[in-house]
């Protein structure tokens, strides 16, 4: 199936209609950024703290799964960047030295730590400033750097959406290869200029008998290409892909579609991919799912009450404040006990098949297969949260213009409505956990295959881990949880 054949072609592809989408995103942050700093500073009543907490990162997981990377493809930050591009235009390319993952990884392993330290969710004047610092670090990079240099370096929410997006059920791919093979221009990755268009002839235009009104022909923006550096022919994936439609626009063949696909199936294959390489040697996109799949395990189990229980004990034992026993936890649950079951798993599928590969070699290609349970998990707990705060935005919604215009235009907060009854709403979880580990599994067993001569044995460590990451998920979601950032009825 291709989403982009029939009658709305024009409108998902035309420019018109992102720039239209990314301006109602800038609204949308203008209007947060606007609550978190002047609304009141109670974080279940400002809409910047219930807008980004608890509704944004549940539709954002769906939308990542339903149909693919919607968040970058409308991002309003890009908006705001090419307005500051035709005052300052780029000149610099980004530093080989640092065209990997580790920056992003950094931030958002960093903004995880941070979001449990400080508490964003409950600070709304952090929250708004956190939204505004996003815009203005977007504008210092991609104003001196040429091409999506923070889309691809620098943002963690980015590459939370890459590795995410790889489980979509759509892929930006070429529909007839052949098209590509004799193609001498490659515009979809140089990019190209738009036809002339004729401006109507003006009303007070001078006119000569028995002659038409002069016209004049006005050239239209130039269409660029991928400024992810994708080249559609050898591009394999949505990683790094930001369904911008950049290469649709620009492709003068109309050969590339939104086109249907297994979710998860490039996570399985090795093949040379353009912009990124192999995935078995990128060690950055490797870590990246190690953050992704271990930290979302972690951003959950901090906000039940035996994370609290331990985190006081611990401060106790230890003699450490809240702040150290947290960036322990934190680099037990990153680096220490992913490095560990990781490289025991690597281990035994060395042993198991007798290869002469390295435990790195092995890892690396593995880890992918993890992409699907941390995904499961995600959106469990994020889904969690919003599902179970789905009607706060109206009550909230209703005071933000109280609060900034001075008078109740929506009526009275109806701060009563909440959602569906968190009790209600662990065999949705435990439905996600248990699709996400059976994909898991079946990535785990894909890999094998394309790997070694017994893919059972194999993969039998890495299934192994998958089913210990899953008990753990469970656990973790069966502790009671903290609301945050919900005004709880009574």
């Amino acid at each position: 199936m291709d989403l982009l054949h029939g009658r709305l072609t024009p409108t998902l592809t035309d420019a018109r209609t992102r720039r239209a989408l990314q301006l109602v995103m800038l609204a949308i942050a203008g209007l947060l950024v606007l609550a978190g700093f002047l609304g009141r500073q109670s974080a279940p009543r400002n809409l910047a703290t219930v807008a980004t907490w608890i509704h944004f990162r549940g539709l954002l997981i769906v939308a990542l799964l339903v149909i693919g990377n919607l968040f970058c493809a409308v991002c309003p930050m890009m908006y705001v960047r090419d307005l500051g591009r035709r005052i300052l235009p780029p000149t610099r390319r980004w530093p080989r030295a640092l065209r990997n993952k580790w920056i992003a990884l950094a931030l958002l392993a960093g903004g995880l730590f941070a979001y449990e330290r400080y508490g964003l969710w409950n600070l709304p004047a952090a929250t708004a400033f956190l939204i505004l610092g996003y815009f203005v670090a977007a504008l210092i990079v991609d104003l001196r750097y040429t091409g999506a240099s923070f889309c691809k370096f620098v943002c963690p929410i980015g590459q939370f959406n890459f590795v995410a997006s790889t489980l979509s059920p759509f892929e930006l791919q070429v529909r007839k290869p052949e098209t590509c093979r004799s193609c001498r221009t490659v515009d979809c990755i140089k990019g190209r200029p738009a036809p002339t268009g004729r401006l109507p002839p003006s009303r007070f235009a001078l006119r000569r008998p028995g002659k038409p009104a002069p016209t004049s022909v006005v050239p239209a923006p130039t269409l660029r290409g991928c400024e992810l550096a994708l080249f559609l022919p050898a591009k394999v994936g949505n990683v790094d892909c930001t369904l911008c439609f950049d290469c649709v626009r620009a492709c003068p063949h109309d050969n590339i579609g939104l086109l249907s696909r297994t979710p998860g199936a490039e996570l399985a294959v090795d093949d040379r991919r353009s912009g990124i390489g192999r995935l078995g040697t990128r060690l950055d996109l490797a870590a990246l799912v190690v953050v992704f799949t271990f930290g979302a395990i972690v951003n959950a189990f901090a906000m039940t009450g035996t994370a609290m229980h331990l985190q006081h004990l611990l401060m106790q034992r230890l003699h450490l404040g809240s702040g150290g026993v947290l960036f322990l936890l934190f680099i037990a649950g990153l680096l220490i006990a992913p490095l560990t079951l990781i490289s025991a798993a690597a281990t035994v599928t060395r042993a198991l098949t007798d290869t002469h590969r390295s435990r790195r070699s092995i890892a690396g290609r593995y880890v992918y297969a993890l992409v699907p349970l941390g995904a499961a998990m995600w959106l469990a707990h994020f889904g969690f949260h919003t599902l179970a705060g789905a009607l706060t935005i109206v009550p909230v919604v209703q005071s933000t213009t109280l609060d900034l215009l001075g008078r109740a235009w929506l009526g009275t907060p109806l701060w009563w409505w909440t959602g569906i009854r968190p009790g209600l709403l662990f065999p949705a979880e435990f439905g996600c956990l248990l699709l996400g580990a059976l994909g898991s599994g079946a990535v785990a067993h894909a890999i094998a295959q394309r790997s070694h001569d017994r893919p059972v044995l194999a993969s039998l460590p890495w299934q192994t881990l998958i089913v210990l990451l899953t008990m753990a998920a469970v656990w973790t979601l069966l502790q009671p949880m903290d609301m945050r950032g919900m005004l709880m009825p009574g």
